[in-house]
């Protein structure tokens, strides 16, 4: 029995220093030490050998367990070391190498051209006004001269939540509730948001503008064409050549389309200010007296301009956008170049 034991002490030594893994090293443990295992099998055979050596073997097959438990206990111990300085080396940090950056974001170039037309108008001395997006029909038409029949109302393509409350089709809402609340002289612009029931590639049903409204003793056409030139100016560059056309809007009379030479072809003729040389940008006129009545100003002491702009429009022309749709995909290979 005693060889046995001594047997038994070699074999599990050797497969110990072959073990590489803790699981390898627990199945050795179960394999030698445990209830059914060899050790424990050999030592069943106590009862056929001599009463006065079962002491010597009892003392032998002790210190063989102990043995092959600490090595067991150590080798584990090793290797939950080696594994936790590999993790460490793994993900060490070198405190030398210099940071990473934080790549700052930009403004979206709505945001921009918003921003950019606004500094240009509170150079000319205009302020800012806001006001709500879910508006009254009232403040949408009825006090802009677009009475319930008008045929204008045709051309918004309106979201109406109820039948007096809609989604503002223009910012001109705002200039009605700023006149309601001051008296001339009255300089404003308002940017915001505008919702109209079209998409396509020159439409969304949600886009912005900025309106501006000029009122004072003795404003005339000559001032809202000096105005308008200045800003087309400033945001297409100095040489921009301007045209205004007649035209008709409820709010405004006379009313005029203001265009630009096309920015593409320089008045050439091509696909995108199809052929004619010119590009509309925005509509302007002198303001209805019946407007001026609705918000209890005497259109016989005062007169004033007003005009409406697509902020999409502009950076289309600006950027040299095709497709409007581009500005609210989210697209980051679009949106970086800005």
């Amino acid at each position: 029995m005693r060889a046995d034991l001594e047997d038994l002490r070699n074999r599990a030594e050797i497969e110990l220093n072959c073990a590489k893994s803790k699981e390898e090293l627990l199945a050795i443990r179960t394999k030698y030490l445990g209830r059914k295992g060899l050790l424990t099998g050999i030592l069943r055979g106590l009862g056929n050998i001599p009463e006065e050596e079962r002491p010597a073997i009892g003392k032998l097959s002790n210190e063989i367990k102990e043995a092959l438990s600490l090595k067991i206990e150590d080798a584990v111990r090793r290797i939950d070391a080696d594994q936790r300085r590999d993790a460490l080396l793994a993900g060490k940090i070198d405190v030398t190498l210099p940071g990473r950056r934080i790549r700052p974001g930009s403004l979206h170039p709505i945001a921009r051209i918003s921003e950019e037309i606004c500094r240009i108008f509170t150079v000319l001395g205009f302020s800012i006004a806001e006001g709500p997006e879910v508006e009254y029909d009232y403040y949408n038409f009825e006090a802009l001269n677009i009475p319930r029949e008008h045929p204008a109302r045709d051309m918004h393509d309106t979201f109406y939540v109820s039948d007096n409350i809609v989604l503002r089709t223009h910012t001109s809402p705002v200039q009605i509730r700023v006149m309601e609340k001051q008296k001339p002289p009255v300089r404003v612009i308002a940017p915001g948001k505008v919702y109209r029931c079209d998409s396509d590639v020159s439409h969304t049903p949600m886009f912005h503008q900025i309106e501006g409204l000029l009122v004072d003793k003795g404003v005339s056409f000559g001032d809202l064409k000096g105005v308008l030139t200045f800003f087309a100016r400033q945001i297409f560059g100095k040489d921009t050549v301007l045209r205004f056309r007649p035209s008709f809007f409820p709010f405004t009379e006379p009313s005029a389309e203001v265009d630009i030479q096309c920015v593409m072809c320089g008045g050439v003729g091509c696909r995108v200010c199809g052929h004619s040389g010119w590009l509309e940008i925005l509509g302007s006129g002198m303001v209805h007296p019946e407007v001026f009545r609705n918000v209890g100003y005497d259109p016989e002491e005062v007169s004033g301009f007003a005009f409406g702009l697509g902020l999409e429009r502009i950076a289309m022309l600006k950027y040299g956008v095709s497709d409007i749709r581009m500005f609210y995909e989210n697209d980051m290979r679009f949106l970086k170049q800005f």
